[in-house]
């Protein structure tokens, strides 16, 4: 700032002894003004600067909760729109409880169930309806593996006819007949003794067709009659799993009340119904206490001719009942079905059994395979047989 002093100090000088000192003063004045901007900024500046800078920062404080605000919004309108959505799509429900198009584990190919670690599988089709193809795998006792090895169909189907009990087996959504858990419930079954027969409804897996209620349950009494053609007088028991069990319980309250019931029916994590599952499902909980919550939800799956009356099918089963469900089941609220099925007149003469897994066992919804206990139970209920034995 010294050459701005010395200059202000000479200017100021000259200005007080020449007769133009009035215009000398005020031409040193603009040039100390110049000089001092050259020289650096003031605290006014300095001031203006920093007021600059807050206004951009609240400028991108404000944009940000505008965007923010506008995600919200968006949301809020999505989440108000799905209800009606489905109460103006119902086929949306539909999809949404068979869940058929979900396929895991993707990249398989259902017609190797060898590649599954199932050496012992056949691979079948059958066509319950006109343009109706189900895929059927059958699993043949474990201790058959090897002389099952290069057979083909006719020989699987053959093999239905020896002296081991058949499982037919009836799948919850989501998935096909390869998937992991069920896969390894194929292979306990197998080892100990029975004979399983699986399928995908129609259109789930490779199977083609539409799903619904009617044909999936048509479906599955199509392939017990398949069996039952090729099994003689062998045990045939009907094992349904999550939405199977609702599947399980249509065909045996059409089989008894055609008096062909089968020897004997094991649900595996069974609901009530299909409108109470769809209440007290995961999914349901952000729309549960949505209001009209039941005629947006559930009135469209009951249109829809989706019922799955667990609850009132067992008041017409008559034959033995055994449920298996695990108390921590996320999927399907624990419910003591039994306690329905227990007191009903059509099971007077025949054994109902309940059997929980605590929930420390972690079993779940889909685990209960694991159970080291499963052998003993099945083998309680259903009767004991010889694996070793041979065909």
């Amino acid at each position: 700032t010294e050459p701005v002093t010395l200059e202000h100090e000479r200017c100021t000088a000259s200005g007080s002894s020449s007769p133009g000192s009035a215009a000398a003063a005020l031409d040193a004045d603009c040039r100390l003004k110049q000089n001092l901007r050259l020289a650096g900024k003031g605290p006014a500046e300095q001031r203006s600067a920093a007021d600059a800078g807050m206004k951009r920062a609240l400028g991108r404080r404000k944009g940000l909760w505008f965007r923010l605000r506008k995600i919200l919004l968006c949301v809020l309108g999505l989440y108000v729109a799905i209800p009606f959505l489905i109460k103006l799509c119902p086929g949306i429900q539909a999809k949404l409880i068979f869940l058929n198009f979900v396929r895991v584990p993707y990249f398989i190919d259902l017609k190797k169930p060898q590649d599954q670690g199932l050496n012992h599988t056949c691979n079948y089709y059958l066509q319950p309806e006109e343009d109706v193809t189900i895929g059927v795998w059958h699993t043949i006792p474990a201790i058959w593996w090897k002389n099952a090895q290069g057979k083909d169909q006719m020989w699987y189907e053959d093999a239905l006819a020896s002296s081991q009990p058949i499982i037919l087996y009836l799948h919850g959504n989501a998935g096909t007949r390869g998937g992991d858990h069920r896969v390894e419930l194929y292979k306990v079954l197998s080892s100990l003794g029975y004979h399983v027969v699986t399928f995908d409804y129609r259109g789930w897996g490779d199977s083609v067709g539409t799903p619904s209620e009617r044909g999936m349950t048509y479906d599955a009494l199509h392939v017990f009659d398949w069996i039952k053609a090729r099994s003689g007088d062998n045990p045939v028991y009907i094992w349904g799993h999550s939405l199977g069990t609702g599947v399980a319980t249509n065909l045996v309250r059409r089989l008894c009340e055609r008096e062909t019931p089968p020897d004997a029916l094991i649900l595996e994590s069974p609901f009530t119904n299909i409108r109470e599952e769809a209440k007290s499902h995961p999914f349901s909980v952000i729309y549960r206490y949505f209001p009209g919550f039941d005629w947006f939800f559930l009135d469209p799956i009951t249109s829809s001719g989706i019922k799955f009356a667990n609850d009132e099918n067992v008041k017409h089963i008559s034959c033995p009942l055994l449920i298996l469900h695990a108390e921590d089941d996320p999927v399907v609220p624990f419910q003591l079905l039994y306690n329905i099925a227990a007191p009903s007149r059509s099971f007077r003469d025949f054994k109902v059994q309940f059997i929980p897994f605590h929930s420390d066992l972690g079993y779940r919804h889909k685990y209960i395979y694991k159970s080291p206990e499963l052998p003993r139970i099945l083998r309680e209920f259903l009767g004991k047989w010889d694996p070793d034995r041979q065909h």
